[in-house]
């Protein structure tokens, strides 16, 4: 029988909502490092006076990490589990987050900065390929879509750390980091009892573990539910695990050999795309607020209100997903931020520029939520955590040259100019996804990928 088949047939229940969480807690924790830095930039310009290029280069610090970070999580994920490298990651972020607090200048800053988004990007990677191995196939996007909806969260608490910490509490710029790092501790007590994947391991054809997982998991769902278990559907047998060799070369050769380039590039293309104008747009709001004639306390106000219209983004596109399909909600959220960008472009009211600027993170939050449901779903087992880590690697890269490119921008084309470029470069990624992307809903992994990976997908 299948384990499989056994593993996708399970109802979400209790176990499902732990992994959530327990996965989720630490989006929160990265979303709160990645959007903690905006808020860190005018204390630190104060404490070292430092000029434009070098607060240039803080912003674009934990993005560089979070590249190899990615990158990183990805191949060993694949060669060791995913269950270790999430555990490993998470501490290794922790540790350079209190390093960065406790710098006595800038140089030990800066490498705290990208040594801390090395492990928030490794973690970031490798927890919605891990957590969509559990999940059946009828409620994958709401669940990996819901997955990094904690996100929002995260962004919110930075606001409120920038608006109650670290503005007016001495010092509170290095006590911000302090604070996103120490509740990691209790995160890692959480998670050592956490499974690894059921589908790594027969990957790695190690069934009897994977066997005792879907066990433990099935004894579970059934208890949490009080009633018999669904019957298993009738299923192939599991295939026998090939074992491959995974590095950065041979992973690279096989995503885009083939029909692979084409799952590849698009969705390459979608992280650059989405990372580009989320990360640009983020690092930069309190700054362009307060060229527009906010107030630093204002700006930190309204930049609360933005980040709030995360929440309803991410989860409305988790459950827009399983309806209109991954690649559909994808493509419906990007307009919805295209239009957003060049909306907020026409604003001069500090208002109506803040509540276009919601509307705008509303809609590239959804986005993610789709992306992160879509990206483990287009790989192979034995490869899924290198896909997804390269594709967020790659869209890292946008993260990187954005504050750079945002800032050149800001001086040259002006505020409107700003999201000008932001709406071009989203009217691509809607193009680009609509023909080009793969329907995934109510598909297995196996089905997506492993089923005949040759063929010409289905869309």
């Amino acid at each position: 029988m299948s384990l499989l088949a056994r593993l996708d047939r399970l109802p979400l229940s209790r176990p499902h909502y732990l992994l959530l969480l327990l996965g989720g807690l630490g989006y929160t924790f990265d979303g709160m490092d990645s959007a903690v830095v905006a808020f860190l930039l005018p204390s630190v310009q104060d404490a070292w006076g430092l000029n434009n290029a070098q607060l240039g280069l803080i912003g674009s610090a934990t993005p560089f990490g979070f590249l190899f970070g990615a990158t990183c999580a990805g191949l060993l994920g694949d060669r060791i589990g995913r269950r270790k490298v999430m555990m490993w990651a998470l501490g290794f972020y922790a540790v350079f987050s209190v390093v960065g607090a406790m710098s006595p200048n800038y140089e030990i800053f800066l490498g705290a900065r990208v040594l801390a988004g090395f492990g928030a990007g490794a973690e970031s990677a490798i927890i919605a390929p891990f957590l969509s191995e559990f999940v059946p196939a009828a409620r994958r996007g709401w669940f990996v879509g819901a997955l990094a909806g904690f996100f929002s969260f995260g962004f919110v608490a930075a606001a409120l750390l920038g608006r109650f910490v670290v503005q007016p509490v001495p010092e509170g710029w290095r006590w911000a980091q302090v604070i996103t790092a120490l509740p990691i501790v209790m995160l890692l007590w959480w998670r050592r009892s956490l499974p690894e994947s059921p589908r790594y391991l027969l990957a790695c054809g190690k069934t009897a573990e994977a066997e005792q997982v879907v066990v433990d998991l099935e004894r579970k769902v059934q208890a949490a539910t009080g009633q018999p278990l669904p019957p298993v559907p009738e299923a192939a047998v599991d295939k026998p695990a090939e074992a491959r060799k995974i590095g950065l070369l041979s992973a690279l050769k096989y995503l885009w050999s083939g029909r692979m380039a084409r799952r590849t590039s698009i969705t390459w293309l979608i992280w650059f795309v989405i990372t580009f104008s989320y990360y640009g747009f983020f690092t930069w709001i309190p700054t362009l607020l307060v060229q527009q004639g906010i107030t630093v306390t204002k700006s930190f106000e309204f930049s609360i209100i933005i980040y709030l219209a995360q929440v309803p983004g991410y989860f409305s596109a988790a459950w827009l997903g399983e309806f209109l399909d991954r690649k559909n909600t994808i493509a419906l959220y990007l307009a919805g931020a295209a239009a957003s960008a060049f909306w907020m472009s026409q604003m001069t009211e500090p208002v109506l520029i803040t509540v276009a600027a919601a509307v705008l993170s509303f809609f590239l939050n959804g986005t993610y939520a789709a992306v992160y449901s879509y990206t483990p779903e287009v790989f192979p087992t034995w490869i899924r955590a290198s896909g997804t880590g390269l594709s967020s690697a790659f869209g890292r890269v946008g993260s990187i040259i954005a504050p750079s490119v945002i800032g050149m921008s800001a001086a040259t084309l002006g505020f409107a100019g700003v999201f000008g470029m932001t709406t071009a470069v989203l009217a691509v990624g809607v193009v680009c996804t609509l023909i080009f992307g793969l329907s995934t809903a109510g598909r297995s992994l196996e089905d997506l990928t492993e089923a005949d990976a040759r063929k010409e997908p289905v869309r």
